[in-house]
């Protein structure tokens, strides 16, 4: 792992193994290294080695999506000494049960306190940390959430809460997670017709006073508790959103593929030139 490079891509100094550094540690890949599903979008398999994830996200100026994420960012809880658990969860999405095991987070212990810290979750996800043990709500930048436990799946519910009520985000238990256990459920995401990731884009990236997201051509900008919603009309106005307000300048070239991919699925239109 290169941690001086890590450090530099997401504005760190450095970290400390305790909680205030994880939080940091937490908050800075959140804010520096966009969710994105660009490559399962376009047909490829996104390469979890962590060389691979490395020269993508680190020095190539792309983001990815949760096994390319929380990669890196065990990585760096490794290389910053803390103890930190696999868990693959089943994504929920408001359902009263999730599907298959197809979003990777971490438990890490600080303090002989477990906590949920997750980098990857393209939905509005926890910026900060979040106490497992806890039944209250926990309050982060991004949100209210809490922990429900469900004993018919087995499973620790994140919820997250919403003018509508409380909203169920993935549960996951505490089976053992293996390195070919997130290659396979890689390659199910990236290639199976009932996952959202070939046939959807979805960009996500939070910031100091919100998140701002993209679900195809639909823009949203969350800054302070007021919401902005707009669409995006062509694959220039794309390419400007992938590098202003994603900070994605690996991504920026693969504009006209994306929109074109959009086009194909029904998402976008190509206008005559």
């Amino acid at each position: 792992m290169d941690m001086d490079g890590y450090f530099e891509r997401i504005g760190l100094d450095g970290c400390a193994a305790t909680l205030r550094g994880l939080e940091e540690l937490q908050s800075a890949q959140m804010r520096a290294i966009a969710f994105e599903n660009i490559d399962p979008l376009l047909g490829r398999v996104p390469d979890v080695s962590l060389a691979g994830i490395r020269d993508k996200l680190v020095a190539g100026g792309r983001g990815g999506y949760c096994f390319e994420l929380n990669t890196l960012f065990g990585a760096a809880l490794q290389a910053c000494g803390f103890r930190a658990d696999r868990v693959l969860a089943r994504v929920r999405n408001g359902a009263p049960r999730g599907g298959q095991r197809s979003h990777l987070a971490w438990i890490v212990t600080v303090g002989g306190e477990e906590w949920l810290a997750d980098t990857g979750f393209g939905g509005a996800g926890a910026s900060v940390p979040l106490r497992v043990a806890a039944r209250a709500v926990q309050e982060a930048p991004t949100g209210r959430y809490r922990f429900v436990e469900d004993d018919g799946a087995g499973e620790l519910v994140l919820e997250r809460e919403t003018p509508e009520g409380w909203y169920a985000l993935f549960g996951f238990d505490r089976v053992p997670v293996s390195d070919v256990d997130v290659e396979a459920a890689n390659f199910l995401c990236a290639r199976w017709e009932r996952a959202p990731f070939p046939s959807n884009l979805m960009l996500s990236r939070h910031h100091e006073r919100g998140r701002v997201s993209l679900l195809n051509t639909a823009l949203r900008v969350e800054s302070r508790g007021e919401v902005e919603k707009r669409t995006i009309a062509s694959e220039a106005e794309l390419r400007a959103v992938l590098l202003d307000l994603f900070s994605l300048p690996g991504a920026a070239d693969l504009a006209p593929s994306i929109w074109r991919r959009l086009a194909e699925l029904g998402h976008a239109a190509i206008r005559p030139r």
